[in-house]
């Protein structure tokens, strides 16, 4: 019996021991998971307070550097990308530092073209992540309207490919647009360029490779075929460096010589009906820029597949780019008859304006009156024009500031009789 209490005694002591232990391991596995959750926190923390204060550094270097007006910009480096295709690189003259952009963001250039009367003023997309110590443009020749050889090619992009060199001087408007990736989000995005729309959308997945390279992205680019695919051997490279970078090429109009599987991934358009075929789910952010049927297909096709709008973004250049809401209806809610008189004081002509006509630029256009303009899509401010009596609408609100008393004219239109300074 004594041998036996000895045992139950022994047993219980060990037991006892064994439960001790058993607390105190799981009080180091507590501590040790509690460790781990602080450590991860402070090191959460810490990457919000460095994405802070690298956003602040930003927003002081942009003040300290951009400018106002036209700076002027040497071409430090023209390099071919395809037929027709070039990519220019600029740097300041004067040799300051250039202020830091968000990606997708445009430039607004003045070109002196030989043989033309008056400056000619465009907007050319960003192609590269910020950062660097010059700014990129890739621009294609816009080639006449199919079946209306007639017609010359696009004026602008001509000068640039065809008349632009390394060594030239130019004149340059600081960044600008509201077309631009929610750094930070890190939301999952849909990256879509087509033809040379890839530029603003490089000009993003650049930039999420160097900073983001942890957000989910899907990029999709079409093009006709290989000889329309604007930074074939960059694109591959980032495909092949960045895991989280889904890459989709779409040919169009591939030729015997396209390899599929090589050098694109889908013989296909860029659309929503294949998003529906390889992304996850519709949850993500869109950004897009490309020819306009690409852009308004898409646009519509989206909001079909029950994208919130807010989650659609796109890049319109020129009036074509994205069919919008027509223009505001005047003050009293119906449109005269015999249209909305508007006055253009510097050239003394008074015009009737109706819907149909658009803009206040078009309407200036079509009767002789010269307003600056580029972008024609209400980002750039080159348009922007003073109103000297009346009211000027929009049917959505502009990207580009508007100076009390003025308007812009490449998307205003009269909400009544109006004068304006033009």
């Amino acid at each position: 019996m004594e041998n036996m209490a000895s045992i139950v005694a022994i047993g219980a002591a060990g037991l006892l021991g064994l439960y001790i232990l058993s607390l105190l391991f799981g009080s180091f596995r507590q501590q040790a998971r509690l460790a781990r959750h602080y450590e991860e926190q402070s090191t959460l923390f810490r990457a919000r307070a460095e994405s802070l204060l690298k956003v602040r550094a930003e927003e002081i270097e942009k003040t300290q550097n951009t400018w106002s007006g036209f700076r002027k910009f040497e071409v430090a480096e023209k390099i071919n990308e395809i037929p027709d295709c070039h990519s220019i690189y600029l740097k300041p003259h004067d040799g300051r530092p250039l202020p830091p952009f968000e990606p997708g963001q445009f430039l607004t250039f003045k070109f002196l073209v030989p043989d033309h009367t008056g400056d000619v003023i465009r907007c050319y997309s960003l192609s590269d992540a910020p950062g660097r110590d010059y700014y990129r443009i890739t621009v294609k020749k816009v080639p006449p309207p199919r079946g209306k050889p007639e017609i010359p090619p696009g004026l602008s992009s001509t000068f640039v490919n065809e008349v632009l060199n390394k060594g030239d001087i130019i004149d340059v408007r600081a960044p600008n647009g509201g077309f631009y990736l929610k750094r930070q989000h890190r939301r999952p995005v849909v990256l879509i360029g087509g033809g040379v729309g890839i530029t603003p959308v490089l000009s993003m997945l650049n930039y999420i490779c160097e900073h983001e390279p942890d957000r989910e992205t899907w990029f999709f680019f079409g093009a006709p075929n290989k000889s329309q695919h604007i930074m074939k051997a960059h694109l591959r490279q980032i495909a092949a460096d960045n895991p989280n970078v889904r890459m989709n090429i779409c040919y169009s109009d591939p030729t015997d010589d396209d390899v599929l599987g090589e050098d694109y991934d889908h013989h296909a358009r860029v659309s929503v009906e294949l998003f529906k075929k390889l992304l996850p789910s519709n949850n993500f952010e869109y950004y897009f820029c490309g020819p306009p049927p690409m852009m308004n297909s898409l646009d519509a096709d989206l909001k079909a597949w029950g994208v919130p709008e807010a989650d659609i973004h796109y890049e319109a250049f020129g009036p074509a780019s994205v069919k919008k809401a027509p223009p505001p209806a005047p003050v009293d809610g119906a449109t005269p008859a015999a249209g909305i008189a508007v006055t253009f004081a510097k050239s003394g002509k008074t015009i009737e304006w109706t819907p149909a006509i658009g803009t206040l630029l078009d309407l200036a256009e079509a009767n002789g009156v010269d307003i600056a303009s580029g972008c024609r899509a209400g980002s750039c401010g080159t348009c922007l024009t003073a109103v000297l009596d009346g009211e000027v609408g929009y049917a959505t609100p502009p990207d580009a500031a508007i100076e009390n008393g003025s308007c812009l004219a490449c998307v205003g239109a009269p909400k009544g009789p109006v004068k304006i300074d033009a």
